[in-house]
């Protein structure tokens, strides 16, 4: 990694550490988030993935809006950190423990890299 892709890896975990201390606070069912990235193609590929701990905790977020919430929030704090993503809203997925569990014996590392 160069040391511009280390600099730029050290902004987005900081910004994504602020959207995920709010989230924790103020959506329920939310339990974690990360992040995916090819730094040589860092715009366009960048994957950020928000979990919560069960099915219907998601299907209750989406019905309240958290999910454009947490997109929201993803903006501003990444805004401030200087990243602009290619597409942020398709390049947010959301998620759950259960699932994971269920269709991939909750082998986070597997799931993510589909």
């Amino acid at each position: 990694m160069r040391k511009s892709d280390k600099q730029l890896d050290n902004r987005l975990r900081g910004a994504l550490m602020e959207v995920c201390e709010l989230a924790l606070e103020s959506v329920p069912g939310f339990r974690w988030l990360t992040h995916l990235a090819d730094y040589r193609r860092f715009t366009d590929s960048l994957r950020i993935v928000c979990v919560f701990d069960s099915d219907d905790a998601l299907t209750q977020a989406r019905e309240a809006r958290e999910d454009d919430y947490l997109c929201q929030l993803l903006q501003a704090k990444l805004a401030a950190a200087a990243i602009k993503p290619a597409a942020l809203r398709r390049q947010v997925h959301f998620d759950s423990e259960e699932a994971c569990q269920r269709e991939h014996r909750g082998n986070w590392k597997r799931r993510l890299s589909q």
